[in-house]
């Protein structure tokens, strides 16, 4: 059954008809065309569809999009504002933190949940933020650097 589900999405109130039961990561990339979140191994393991709800940083092959109902997301394309990259991404750019680029934004969004309750994380802090996501490319340190950078 079809049903509206409201939500802030990169700051914008936006109202869906869809399925309750469809993944938030099929919403933003199939309906609302968000597709800067990726779809890696789609049980939670990667991190590569996190996304931030309501300050917390989420992967969204794990959530049904009827548990968003009144939530705010962010998703990686909410980082930039006027064609600007944020501090953030300008960081992982200026430091080697991307390689290949699939984890990059979900590693980014990992970060950025931590950066709003923490501006001044320690390096053990930053691991532990990011653990839920893995990187095939860089080892880690340029994204650890990154993080502390901004």
């Amino acid at each position: 059954m079809i049903r509206r589900i409201n939500l802030t999405i990169n700051g914008d109130k936006v109202g869906i008809d869809v399925q309750p039961s469809m993944r938030l990561l099929d919403v933003l990339r199939e309906i609302l065309n968000l597709t800067g979140t990726k779809e890696g191994c789609s049980i939670g393991e990667c991190g590569a569809c996190t996304v931030v709800i309501n300050g917390n940083a989420v992967n969204s092959c794990l959530i049904v999009i009827g548990q968003c109902e009144g939530s705010e997301i962010t998703t990686i394309e909410g980082l930039e504002k006027n064609g600007e990259l944020n501090k953030l991404q300008k960081s992982f750019m200026e430091k080697g933190a991307v390689q290949c680029g699939f984890c990059t934004p979900g590693m980014i969004m990992s970060a950025y949940a931590l950066l709003l309750k923490n501006p001044n994380p320690t390096e053990v802090e930053i691991q532990e933020a990011i653990a839920g996501n893995l990187c095939r490319c860089t080892g880690y340190k340029q994204i650890i650097e990154a993080i502390k950078s901004p």
